[in-house]
């Protein structure tokens, strides 16, 4: 309470004043609120704070004249929300309405008609006052501190540290981003006593986490409890009865932080960056979300590119074109004439559940027959592992399609209805984006489809990783304990994120590289240099500049690159954070970069040595292979945001690795993170969207890759060669001529583009492929640009050419046309 230095005489008149009314409102912003209080939702001051100021309580502005009773993080961007009276229901009106703790002991929400909107059912005489804690729990309390009643046992979207989730309660996620009513999914004990995620909608229920393809202990999940009880506590660890267990990326005390289920019904584990005011994810439970059921509706298929989004099956079109909840609807009337159906086939799509029958050890004509003579049958899923399988679907939900999956969907459709040659989907619309974050750290999640012994296998292989976990993990927190205490309990959930790389200490790696003395190079965040670990691996020691302004890019290179393994990516063996140092350990690529072969160092010095073409095209395919696994088939899509002929090094057989992931950008799945906070890259190499302040996608990556591409082939930087003074001109007038040349069947075009130190040794075909390909990935339009799995069927198509019997290369137009024909089929110039 605050002191008062009011006189004996004015504090009575205020004592008799707050008798007198049922209805006074108390001081603004104390932490109680007394009984026979109120207060307004007119008086914007009129809140209650928890004593250390950290939460705050009061009407919540939701629209023009629309207010929930909150209470929310006060140091949050955006005045997160935790708990709300009346979840999902009435909202009340910006005049008139308060919410009291009236004077027999129920605490009540009034709309501007007197009308009872919320009301706590606490009638009790004994009731003091109410209070909103540290903890963000607001309480009745009796005039002996005890707890009548609290608002953590009615729990909304969001858990709170030291807030328990029981048996009868759940959290129910919003309806959508930045609305206040309940949604369709919830997380709940159900009657196994296992802690899951379902999907309750209009149409269907299914529960989606943990995998519902295996059943409690396949998950590690146990039944063999009554309690039913999870809680998080303040150091970021989540624990549950049946067993388990997860915990905080930056896993530590002191750290605000919330479990709460989001409106794209994932479960995301948040930490407040109190400077900013910012949330930053440190687990997520689905990290694939198109692993989430429900999520496009009926009809709909979720599809990564890169980031998760909604799109109708081919034939369909969208119910709401505000609410995906709602699905699709169908352009055509149902047809059960066999003779007037057709199938549409959607490779690595599948539709969870809605079988009507399955059958192994048959063709795929027979499978497509059991849906052609089934009307009930909307779809079949077929797949060819070592027997065919064979999946009849009565109703389509739960779509997705993923590289990850192996089967295809062959959609059942009328004849005259007219349909798109290609298999890919079109017309994609954003299902789900995160709240505000500024970096995705978290653990992943491999799908798979096992049933009998592979399930067994799996089981097995599992327990015996677990067990080896566990021993690795308890002699982890004993060294912690032992040797370091508490202050390394931050850094721990980051090792736990990146544990296959070690953490190294400052005085090591300043060893290694002999005080930092052999400089390999530098860039915008730090410099680079060579060393020698005890083990006498050679490594490359890259040291942030400025920990303060590149704290975002080492977390990113750290939970990125530590958690990826590609033959065309620079491993990342390690990192050391202690104090204002910041470093990361990666391989020592020995040939360096790509630009010392490329190009001159503008002194008239020649490049180490002048690269064959076969090393070209290579460098080429190896380069977009390391992409498309980022963009594609890793975990977590990756978009690198600086491709350039520096960062893409060159090993010993001239393999190259991509490198310098300080610039990477985990993809928000389609929220607000799709724009950057400052533009980043490297002139030359930028795509337009950075200057148009549009949404950053991997595109950004495949426009860069088309200016490396170019240089590959000609053997010089883009921007000398431009002989315009606009670099986007010269951008222009390059492709109009090259395209011209193109078209008009002249013979020399493609030898007039190459690098002219080759003397006319080079695959003509592959060149032309490679300078179509650049071409089209510098389209200004990027829904021109072809993604960089295509690129690399591409390449690939056009690899293995074969020689003249004296080692040298066609060159003839056949070559050329040939070329034009295996570009085309990929992409579109």
């Amino acid at each position: 309470m605050r002191k008062s230095h009011s006189t004996p005489i004015l504090l009575l008149i205020y004592l008799l004043i707050s008798f007198d009314s049922p209805y006074a409102s108390p001081t603004p912003q104390y932490s109680s609120l007394k009984k026979g209080s109120s207060l307004s939702v007119e008086d914007e001051s009129d809140l209650l704070f928890s004593p250390d100021k950290s939460f705050t309580c009061g009407f919540y502005k939701v629209g023009t004249n629309a207010y929930s009773f909150s209470i929310w993080f006060s140091n949050s961007a955006n005045k997160t929300i935790v708990w709300t009276a009346n979840w999902g229901g009435r909202l009340v009106n910006g005049h008139g309405s308060r919410f009291s703790v009236h004077w027999d002991g129920n605490m009540v929400l009034t709309d501007v008609d007197g009308s009872t909107v919320w009301n706590a059912n606490t009638i009790s005489t004994n009731v003091d006052r109410a209070e909103l804690l540290n903890s963000g729990n607001l309480v009745l309390k009796d005039p002996n501190g005890r707890i009548l009643w609290q608002s953590f046992d009615s729990p909304t979207n969001t858990l709170l540290p030291s807030q328990t989730l029981t048996k009868g309660k759940r959290l129910v996620s919003a309806i959508r981003k930045g609305e206040l009513s309940s949604g369709y999914f919830i997380l709940f004990f159900d009657s196994e006593n296992v802690l899951r995620l379902m999907y309750d909608g209009p149409d269907i229920s299914r529960l989606y986490w943990p995998n519902p393809d295996f059943d409690a202990w396949g998950n590690g999940r146990s039944t063999f409890n009554s309690s039913r009880s999870a809680v998080l506590d303040n150091k970021g660890e989540f624990s549950s009865s049946d067993q388990l267990k997860l915990y905080a990326s930056d896993l530590g005390v002191g750290i605000r932080r919330r479990l709460t289920l989001d409106y794209d019904g994932n479960l995301r584990l948040y930490s407040l960056n109190e400077s900013t005011g910012l949330w930053l994810i440190s687990w997520v439970a689905l990290p694939q979300q198109c692993n989430i059921h429900g999520l496009c509706g009926r009809y709909g298929v979720c599809v990564y590119t890169p980031m998760p989004k909604c799109t109708c099956l081919q034939g369909y079109e969208m119910n709401d074109l505000g609410d995906w909840s709602k699905g699709c609807k169908p352009k055509f009337s149902k047809i059960c004439n066999t003779q007037m159906v057709k199938f549409v086939e959607l490779p690595q799509t599948d539709f969870f559940g809605f079988d009507l029958n399955y059958s192994t050890g048959i063709s795929l004509e027979s499978c497509k027959k059991i849906c052609l003579d089934d009307c009930s049958c909307e779809a079949f899923q077929y797949r060819l592992e070592g027997d065919g399988r064979c999946w009849a679907k009565s109703a389509l939900f739960n779509g997705r399609n993923s590289p990850n999956l192996y089967g295809t969907i062959y959609l059942k459709l009328p004849k005259s209805l007219e349909t798109e040659n290609s298999s890919q989907f079109k017309g994609l619309e954003l299902v789900c984006s995160l709240n505000e974050s500024e970096v995705f750290v978290g653990s992943s999640d491999v799908y798979k489809e096992s049933t009998g012994t592979e399930y067994r296998l799996f089981l097995w292989f599992a327990l015996s990783v677990g067990g080896i976990e566990i021993l690795f993990i308890a002699a982890g927190w004993w060294y912690i304990f032992k040797e370091h205490g508490m202050q390394m309990l931050v850094e721990e959930g980051y090792r736990r994120i990146s544990n296959q790389f070690k953490r190294f200490t400052y005085v090591e790696l300043k060893k290694a590289t002999d005080q930092f003395k052999d400089e390999l190079g530098r860039g915008g965040s730090g410099s680079v240099y060579k060393g020698v670990l005890a083990d006498k691996r050679a490594v490359a020691v890259k040291k942030l500049r400025d920990v303060f302004q590149c704290e975002e890019e080492f977390w990113a290179e750290v939970s990125t690159i530590g958690r990826i393994n590609h033959m065309n990516l620079v491993r990342m063996w390690g990192y050391c954070s202690e104090k204002a140092h910041r470093l990361l350990v990666s391989e020592y690529v020995e040939n360096g970069s790509l630009d010392k072969y490329l190009f001159s160092d503008g002194s008239s010095k020649e490049p180490a040595r002048l690269l064959g073409w076969n090393e070209r095209f290579k460098i080429a395919v190896g380069t977009a292979k390391g992409l498309a696994y980022l963009h594609h088939q890793c975990l977590e899509w990756v978009i690198h945001c600086d491709v350039k002929p520096e960062n893409i090094l060159l090993g010993c057989d001239f393999e190259p690795k991509i490198a310098d992931f300080g610039l990477a950008k985990l993809s928000q799945r389609g929220g607000p993170g799709s724009n950057f906070s400052r533009v980043r890259g490297t002139k030359g190499y930028m795509a337009p969207e950075w200057t148009l302040n549009l949404p950053i996608t991997a595109k950004v990556d495949v426009y860069s890759y088309g200016i490396v591409l170019l240089e590959i082939v000609k053997g010089s930087r883009f921007l000398n060669w431009m002989t315009d003074a606009e670099e986007e001109v010269g951008l222009k007038s390059y492709a109009r001529m090259a395209k011209e040349k193109m078209e008009s069947g002249e013979e020399s075009w493609v030898g007039n583009l190459v690098d002219s130190r080759l003397d006319g040794k080079f695959d003509w075909k592959q060149a032309a492929v490679m300078v179509e390909i650049g071409l089209s990935c510098v389209e200004e339009e990027r829904s021109k640009r072809p993604t960089m799995d295509m690129i690399v069927r591409a390449l690939h198509e056009c690899q293995d050419e074969e020689r003249s019997t004296d080692g040298s290369f066609p060159q003839t137009m056949e070559n050329f046309y040939s070329a034009k024909t295996v570009f085309d089929s990929y992409v579109s110039v």
